[in-house]
C-alpha cells in the first residue's frame, strides 16, 4: 500500500487495505466505495475511493471516520495473452517503451491506468494498430523523462538496432515529453538507419478525453512505415485531434508545458504531416534521408562530463571555472542574442582554450544564428576559442558535444564535427520564414 503518514494510520486503524469496501464519515456526510491506491509521492492526509456511481473521489482525512464494511481484493489487471496470427501482407513495426505513458490501460472498475508495455498490452490500448502493421512490443526502462541520461540513450539506440537488425520495418519508441527532444537528437547521431524510427508522447494521459495518445501513436506507425528513414519526432500539429506534425530529431524542441501541439520545429519546417493516416512531406525539396539509403550503422560512445552553462546578467566566471577544474571534457553555452556573454568570462574561456576544453556557443533566442563577428564581444570570444555553431539549437548542440567528444578527444577534430552538418542540425543560412510556425502550407 502506497498511503503513509496519517493516512496510513488512519486506515490501519480499522485493519483496511487497498480493494477493501469502507465508509468514511465526515462533515456529516458519508462516503461508502472501494479504497484505491495512491501514488507513492501522494500526500498523507488523503484516501481515495472508487464510489458506486464510477467517480473516483479524495477525502481530507481530518476529523474524519472510518469504517470497514467489506473485505476485497487490491484491483489488479491479469489478463490471458494476445492470440495473433501474423500478417504476411503487412510491414513489421516494433514499438519500444522508455517509460512514456503514449499508451496505458483504463481499468475502469477502479479508475486506475496501467502503462502499456508489451505488444498484447499495447494491442488492448490501441487495437487499431493491427490494421496498420504487425506489431511487436517491449519495455526498455520505466523511467520519467526527467530522469533520462547519456547512458540511457546508448540503450535505447542499441535496442533500436537490435529490433532493426531482428527485421524491423520502422521502429517507434515511447518517450515521457519532456526531454523527448535531447533523445531525439542522441539517436540521430548514434543511428545510421536504413528504416524510419519515430519518437513520440503524450501530454496527456489515456484516461482523459483530452488524450493525445491516440493519435500520435497512430500516426508514428504510419510514419514507421513511411520512406523518411531518418529520426523524427510525432506529436500534434494542433490542439485539435486533425493532424499530427514530423519533426526531424535534430530541429525539435518542446515548446509549452501542457498543450498537445507543444513540439515545434525551429528555423525549419516540420519534414511532413499525417492527416487521416497518410505522410504528406510538407516541404518537397526540403531532403531527407529514404528507406534502404543506408546501412544500419551505430556509434554510441559518448562523453558524458559536458556542462551545459547559460549566459545571464550577473553570471561569475566561477560557474566556468568549476567546470574546468573539475575535469569536464567540454561545455555548451546558451549565449545571449547572437551568441555573446558578458566580458568577464573571457579570462575563462581562454583558460578553457590553453586546456583543450571546446566551449561551443549557441543563442538562447532560438531562432535565428549565432555570429560572433558582428560586435567586438564576439570578436573576443572567437580569439577565446569559442566555437559557434549557427543555428543549432542548444539542447542539440549539448548533444552534439556529448556525441562528438565521445569520437575523438582532440580539440580540432571537435572543433570540425561540431561546424559540420551531420544530421540536418544545422543550416548555412537561417530564414524567418520558419519563425513560430510560418511554414508556408
Amino acid at each position: 500500500m502506497s498511503y503513509r503518514g496519517r493516512a496510513k494510520q488512519f486506515l490501519e486503524s480499522q485493519n483496511i487495505s487497498i480493494g477493501d469496501i469502507i465508509c468514511v464519515k465526515k462533515d456529516d456526510v458519508e462516503y461508502r466505495g472501494m479504497l484505491l491506491d495512491r501514488a507513492e509521492d501522494a500526500d498523507e492526509l488523503h484516501v481515495v475511493l472508487k464510489m458506486d456511481s464510477g467517480y473516483n473521489v479524495g477525502i481530507a482525512i481530518d476529523q474524519a471516520e472510518v469504517e470497514l464494511l467489506e473485505r476485497g481484493e487490491k484491483p489488479e489487471i491479469n489478463l490471458p495473452p494476445l492470440k495473433i496470427e501474423k500478417d504476411p501482407e503487412k510491414l513489421d513495426v516494433s514499438i519500444i517503451s522508455t517509460g512514456g505513458t503514449v499508451a496505458s490501460i483504463i481499468d475502469y472498475k477502479t479508475g486506475a491506468v496501467h502503462p502499456a508495455f508489451t505488444a498484447d498490452d499495447l494491442l488492448r490500448a490501441t487495437p487499431e494498430l493491427l490494421d496498420e502493421a504487425n506489431i511487436s512490443g517491449k519495455a526498455i526502462m520505466n523511467i520519467l523523462s526527467e530522469n533520462m541520461k547519456p547512458e540511457f540513450w546508448v540503450q535505447a539506440a542499441r535496442s533500436v538496432a537490435d529490433e532493426i537488425n531482428q527485421g524491423a520495418d520502422g521502429v517507434v519508441v515511447a518517450h515521457g515529453t519532456d526531454t523527448m527532444h535531447y533523445t531525439a537528437a542522441a539517436l540521430s547521431f548514434i543511428l545510421e538507419s536504413p528504416v524510419p524510427i519515430v519518437i513520440t508522447g503524450a501530454q496527456r494521459s489515456s484516461d482523459r478525453p483530452s488524450s493525445d495518445a491516440f493519435l500520435n501513436l497512430m500516426s508514428s506507425v504510419a510514419v514507421a512505415k513511411s520512406d523518411i528513414a531518418e529520426v523524427t519526432v510525432c506529436m500534434h500539429a494542433t490542439e485539435n485531434d486533425n493532424e499530427v506534425h514530423i519533426h526531424r530529431g535534430t530541429r525539435v524542441r518542446k515548446m509549452h508545458t501542457s498543450r498537445r501541439d507543444t513540439f515545434n520545429s525551429i528555423n525549419s519546417p516540420p519534414l511532413a504531416k499525417v492527416k487521416d493516416g497518410k505522410v504528406k512531406i510538407i516541404d518537397k525539396q526540403f531532403s531527407y534521408h529514404q528507406r534502404g539509403e543506408c546501412q544500419l550503422e551505430i556509434n554510441d560512445t559518448l562523453e558524458e562530463k559536458v556542462g551545459f552553462i547559460k549566459s545571464y546578467p550577473g553570471i561569475a566566471a566561477e560557474l566556468l571555472d568549476y567546470h574546468i577544474d573539475k575535469g569536464y571534457k567540454g561545455i555548451l553555452m546558451e549565449g545571449t542574442g547572437l551568441g555573446h556573454c558578458p566580458d568577464n568570462l573571457i579570462p575563462s574561456l581562454q583558460r578553457a582554450d590553453e586546456e583543450n576544453i571546446p566551449v561551443v556557443m549557441t543563442s538562447q533566442c532560438l531562432y535565428g544564428r549565432t555570429n560572433l563577428n558582428v560586435y567586438s564581444t564576439g570578436r573576443k570570444l572567437l580569439s577565446s576559442g569559442v566555437i559557434p555553431v549557427g543555428d543549432m539549437l542548444p539542447e542539440t548542440a549539448y548533444v552534439k558535444l556529448v556525441w562528438a567528444l565521445g569520437q575523438t578527444s582532440q580539440y580540432q577534430e571537435v572543433k570540425q564535427i561540431m561546424e559540420t552538418n551531420l544530421k540536418g542540425e544545422m543550416d548555412e543560412k537561417s530564414s524567418s520564414k520558419y519563425f513560430l510556425r510560418d511554414y508556408g502550407e
